[in-house]
Order: structure tokens, then sequence, then C-alpha cells
């Protein structure tokens, strides 16, 4: 699996407190530094352009009791649009546990925030992943708190969440945190059919920390996330998604009817 979760809760109070919500984070990473890559032939994984849509794309990290991350960098998220201009989508097996305790940092790179670390609030998941776990259900979302009386919306832009796009339909661009990197990574490919609920990517170099990616669209609409069978994959080079329809468009509903 992309990332073990047998609960947030547990990863946050495991780890020391680093900093607080700055705009500089002092975080250090074994990671070989890397330029920005351009655009990459299908099924070849690069360091992620600095692009808006890019920006949209953050690590989430544990918060300190000041609001600001602790530790490292675990799962990925991403900005959709929503009337609120405030919600994130990631993966459910990210946020077990996380009721106030997550602080998301889009376009993080080599431990800089550049749009601030936004709070995140109560996550809303699918019945079937709250009941039962249910890997067909492993999406969530949650409204971030505003940061200095702006929406996140209104800083870095957002994609738009899309329901029932049959598999196979358009490529999709998966971004994403490896928990082993400071840099965001990404590649496009054609997803294939894993069976009737669960669709596949075969991109390489997209281990532990890439759980909760957005698969994007060519016009940037969120049409997957990174999670469901094995909770995103047993490998770093196949990665997995629901295949999102009527459940997620019922999720949204009820996250965007929350003021």
């Amino acid at each position: 699996m992309k990332r073990i979760s047998r609960t947030v809760r547990a990863r946050f109070t495991s780890r020391p407190a680093l900093l607080g919500a700055v705009v500089l984070l002092a975080l250090t990473s074994a990671s070989v530094a890397a330029a920005d890559a351009g655009p990459a032939p299908l099924g070849v994984t690069v360091v992620a352009a600095r692009t808006a849509r890019i920006a949209r794309v953050g690590a989430l990290f544990a918060a300190d009791r000041a609001g600001g991350p602790a530790g490292g960098h675990f799962c990925t998220a991403s900005v959709v649009h929503s009337p609120q201009r405030d919600l994130v989508v990631t993966a459910a097996h990210c946020v077990d546990g996380a009721d106030g305790y997550l602080v998301f940092v889009p376009g993080y790179r080599d431990g800089r925030a550049p749009y601030g670390v936004w709070r995140v609030g109560k996550p809303f998941v699918p019945d079937g992943w709250a009941k039962a776990r249910d890997e067909d259900s492993d999406i969530a979302l949650a409204h971030l708190e505003a940061l200095d009386g702006r929406r996140v919306e209104d800083v870095v832009g957002a994609g738009r969440l899309r329901a029932g796009v049959v598999t196979g339909a358009t490529a999709v661009t998966l971004t994403g945190y490896p928990d082993s990197r400071e840099v965001p990574v990404s590649c496009t490919d054609w997803p294939v059919r894993q069976g009737r609920t669960q669709q596949r990517v075969d991109c390489p170099d997209f281990p532990g920390g890439t759980s909760g990616s957005p698969w994007t669209d060519r016009d940037g609409r969120v049409v997957g996330v990174l999670g469901g069978y094995e909770r995103g994959g047993s490998t770093a080079d196949v990665s997995y998604s629901a295949v999102l329809r009527g459940q997620a468009s019922a999720l949204y509903r009820r996250a965007t009817a929350v003021s």
C-alpha cells in the first residue's frame, strides 16, 4: 500500500513538532535536488514543473499545537472548487482520525510553503469508508480554515471534481509528494480498468506519501484520487483510484452543503 494508516493520530503524537505556521519550513530532505522538468513522455515520472495547476497540489502534515507542520509530510491533497472556496480532496485513508490534526501546504517544495500553511477541518468520507473501510470509498473532502482572512482557492485556484468519467476516456496526470522527497513528482498516462470499480495507472516512482494525489484530465479536472485498491497500490510503479461515480458526487454535495 502507498500509505499504511492504522490511525493518523498515532503518527501525530509520535513525531516532535518542528515549526509553527510559517512560510519557511525548516525541513530537510535526503533526496537529491532536481531541476524542474518539462513535459515528459507518457509513463515517465519527473519533478513537477512550477505551474498554476501544480500550485493547487500540496503536502499533508501532522499539525503541532500552534497549527504548524510537525514531522514529515505523509500524504497529498489538492484544492477543488467549491462555493466556500476552501475545499481539498485526498484519500480517505489519509485522514483516518485526523479531525483537527492536519495542515495542508500547497505548492510545497524544499522546505518552503510559498502559499502558506492551512489548517484542515473535519474530513468528509463516504459511508462505505466510515463503516467498513471499503476500498471503493477511498476518497475524502475537507474544508480549510481561512488564512489571514483569505480562502485557499483565492490564493492558488482550484480544479473541479469530476465524477462519471469512463476509465480510459482521457489520459490523466498524477501529481504527488513521495514521503522520501521534498518536491512534487508528476506522471501522465492512460488509466485502465481494474475490475468494475477501480482503475490503475502504470507510473513509476509513486511510493508512500503519494496517496491522495489527484488524477487530473487535460483541463485540470480531478477525475481520480490515488488510493482505493490496496490503499493505492503495493508497489511504487502502479497506482490505483476508485472510479469516481455517484458516491463521489454525493460526498461533494454533502461537503459543500456545510457553510
